[in-house]
């Protein structure tokens, strides 16, 4: 007979549905949850249990907040001239690092795909086109992944701008800081050329 503990199964089961975890790292994420003291985890169930009763979309720029407004739209330190649109809450996290951008955001919470059944409605368009309708908004940056489905997404969000006469601009992609020429394809060598800037 199998060694089988089926609460410990469904908790392996719960952790293999997490994007980019494993059966391995399941396993090795369930035994370590159930190493804690009883301490521990009630505060590990806790901060699950108090992230999903919180959080939720910014009525601004629906990024996640657990306030009524995000702390990029709350702030008055923030150009609200220019909107970079991007895929995921975890893009903008991946901005802000960089400290080199003071404008605010609006995240689309995906990208529009045929094939996997989103379209234009699924998500966060009308907003956007809301926000730019009925603001000062001087540039939207495209900030979607260069993926078949952000380049599309790109594509009919720039379409849908155009009669509102604002700017909009795509990010430049190319060559990673680290990166040799050699590994490069095409589409991110022929980006480079078209992103490239004075010296």
């Amino acid at each position: 007979m199998a060694y089988r503990v089926a609460t410990l199964e469904k908790l392996i089961e719960q952790f293999e549905r997490l994007p980019g975890i494993g059966h391995k790292t399941a396993v090795r994420l369930s035994f370590a949850v159930l190493s804690m003291s009883e301490e521990e985890g009630n505060c590990f169930v806790n901060a699950i249990t108090e992230a999903r009763r919180t959080v939720h979309e910014c009525d601004i720029c629906c990024n996640l907040t657990d306030t009524e407004r995000c702390s990029v739209c709350s702030s008055s330190n923030r150009d609200e001239g220019i909107i970079c649109v991007v895929e995921e809450p975890q893009d903008v996290i991946a901005f802000e690092r960089t400290r080199e951008y003071n404008g605010v955001y609006h995240v689309l919470h995906g990208t529009i795909s045929p094939l996997n059944g989103i379209g234009p409605d699924q998500i966060r368009i009308k907003p956007l086109l809301t926000r730019v309708a009925n603001n000062e908004i001087e540039e939207v940056i495209m900030a979607t992944n260069p993926t078949v489905e952000g380049e599309a997404t790109a594509m009919y969000l720039s379409k849908l701008l155009k009669p509102f006469g604002v700017k909009v601009t795509r990010l430049a992609y190319g060559i990673p800081v680290g990166g040799d020429l050699e590994y490069a394809d095409e589409v991110t060598l022929s980006r480079s050329l078209e992103g490239r800037s004075e010296l």
